[in-house]
């Protein structure tokens, strides 16, 4: 077996080792048998909440468990193809092998980021919040392309979308909207999203100018009725009105909403759904979500640090640019890593970006230390 080869089925088992780890493998088929008795249970779905859960966290450790055998079994079949060819001297099969073994890498180490979203809220959904900044017009336009690339990256995954508030720009665009992404580990990969994103560009309303335009976005996690949240009545205020957004195909919109607004935080957040009980349900969740996330950032000062870095929507706050003129760029300032094909991702291709974010984290380093290692 070439060295080459070699390299990559170390990093292969590397994986492996790592998603073992996280597993705990040598319990796992044993949970899995506790999950499945208590899916049995006649009186399970007596509260649906719980249920659900439950079902959520038996199917994550069924997926975990279906993608360890998966990877360590085509690992052996290509393991064992290579060194038949190489018996027989079959060029075709060896090559066909290898190349199978240079794909069965990457998606080790896909499956091996993933197994490092380990926080206590990031398998939740999330509320994404993004909003216009400095840059009038243009940075309306430009927190509708930010929306737009969101919903294209959730719709990829599979991930439900519904609209909570949207808040229409003066001339174009959006100056405010909220959505809650519904899907496994939602917030887990959104959370690397929230900060300042940066756009240059030829101006498309009609000034022919390259201009500069800023949105913040934030993430924040939905929050399972097994993490304490109190709020005091008396601290809240909440108010009605009928509002109507500009939506989307895969976007569920209403025309009624429902406003609660935290006084000792300053913290406003709205939901727009089918009925005034639902309204008030969502809203008190998406307000606990960030309340929860603000005692996380004080328990957190990494945490914290990013979330205060995250800003005004303007100069020196920026995590990501998105460079369209004079040259096609895409580049990330806190991990380095960029792309040229901005297209893809406007278009929601923000895999690479996301893992490039976690793998930093998982290292241990800063933004200063990765763009010392550029």
């Amino acid at each position: 077996m070439r060295a080459e080869i070699q390299n990559i089925v170390a990093e292969i088992e590397n994986s492996l080792n790592l998603l073992e780890q996280r597993l705990d493998w040598e319990t796992a088929e044993f949970r899995l048998e506790e999950f499945n008795a208590r899916v049995e249970d006649p009186n399970l779905w007596d509260d649906a909440a719980a249920a659900q859960k439950l079902m959520r966290e038996r199917q994550s450790l069924v997926d975990a468990i279906d993608t360890y055998k998966s990877i360590k079994q085509d690992l052996t079949d290509s393991i064992d193809l290579i060194e038949l060819g190489e018996m027989e001297e079959d060029e075709e099969v060896v090559s066909e092998a290898e190349e199978a073994l240079k794909v069965l890498k990457e998606t080790a180490a896909k499956k091996e980021l993933e197994a490092l979203l380990d926080g206590e809220t990031d398998p939740n959904d999330a509320f994404l919040e993004i909003k216009a900044g400095a840059g009038g017009t243009e940075a309306c336009d430009w927190a509708s392309m930010l929306a737009r690339m969101y919903l294209r990256w959730a719709e990829s995954r599979g991930f439900e979308v519904d609209l909570q508030e949207e808040q229409a720009g003066a001339e174009a665009g959006i100056k405010s909207v909220t959505y809650q992404i519904k899907g496994h580990n939602a917030y887990g990969w959104l959370k690397s999203e929230s900060g300042t994103h940066r756009l240059v560009r030829i101006s498309p309303f009609g000034k022919g100018t390259r201009e500069t335009s800023f949105a913040a976005v934030g993430a924040y996690p939905v929050i399972d009725d097994n993490i304490e949240i109190e709020v005091n009545p008396a601290d809240i205020r909440i108010d009605t009105y009928r509002s109507s957004g500009a939506g989307g195909q895969h976007v569920n919109t209403t025309d009624s909403a429902v406003r609660i607004t935290h006084a000792p935080t300053g913290i406003v957040v709205t939901s727009s759904e089918k009925s005034q009980h639902q309204n008030r349900d969502i809203a008190m969740k998406a307000l606990k979500s960030r309340l929860y996330q603000l005692e996380l950032d004080r328990r957190n000062a990494e945490v914290n640090a990013l979330h205060e870095a995250k800003g005004d929507a303007g100069w020196g706050n920026q995590i990501r640019s998105y460079v369209m003129q004079p040259y096609q760029m895409v580049k990330d300032l806190r991990t380095n890593h960029e792309t040229a094909d901005t297209k893809g991702v406007l278009d929601g291709d923000l895999d690479e970006f996301m893992a490039a974010t976690l793998a930093l984290k998982v290292a241990g380093k800063s933004r200063a230390d990765a763009q010392g290692e550029d």
